[in-house]
């Protein structure tokens, strides 16, 4: 039996690498040549440890929402609807303003304009940014249930205002925006919401 070579490289670290890569360029956006530089490895390697691109892609998002979009899930477990809310607004804003980041948000722009060939990618990108809106409403209508949503507001219109405005955000702060600039939106969107 022949017995493949040790890898030489680092998994966590090239995955890393790949987020950022696609992060930047999006999935389309992100050649081969691309990853396989940032990565520091050669493309056998790379379909070896990781699959093809569209494997790799989905790694990379299992990473990102892990790590840097795991405030997500954290504010879902807070204890009142303006904390939850506003928990998402922070954590959106810091984690694409910090220097370390790229600008904007993976998930909002990874496949934003797609040919044919990446309609699978961009699916899936849409249907998670669903499911946290799906996560995000049903949090709501529990805060209803508790008498901890302003008088009137209605779940499943505050949870597609609320993904609205980030997404909104995560455009913006790929255009350049200030986190001093979307702190400002995120103020306001919370007194939209009924909150002073």
């Amino acid at each position: 039996m022949v017995v493949g070579r040790p890898r030489q490289f680092d998994v966590d670290e090239a995955l890393e690498k790949a987020m950022s890569v696609f992060w930047r360029k999006g999935y389309e956006g992100a050649s081969m040549p691309e990853l396989t530089k940032a990565m520091g490895i050669n493309r056998p390697s790379l379909y070896a440890a990781f699959g093809n691109k569209q494997a790799l892609f989905r790694k990379a998002i299992a990473r990102y929402t892990a790590g840097p979009a795991c405030y997500v899930r954290e504010a879902l477990e807070l204890s009142t609807a303006k904390k939850v809310i506003q928990r998402l607004f922070a954590g959106e804003i810091l984690m694409m303003t910090e220097g370390k980041n790229p600008k904007g948000c993976l998930v909002v722009q990874g496949a934003l304009a797609c040919s044919e060939s990446a309609k699978d990618i961009q699916q899936e990108l849409a249907d998670m940014r669903a499911r946290t809106e799906t996560a995000l409403r049903e949090r709501l209508i529990r805060a209803k249930r508790e008498g901890d949503l302003p008088r009137g507001a209605s779940p499943a219109e505050m949870s597609k205002y609320v993904m609205t405005v980030m997404h909104g955000m995560a455009v913006q702060a790929a255009s350049g925006a200030s986190r001093r600039e979307l702190e400002a939106v995120a103020d306001m969107a919370i007194r939209a919401c009924g909150w002073a």
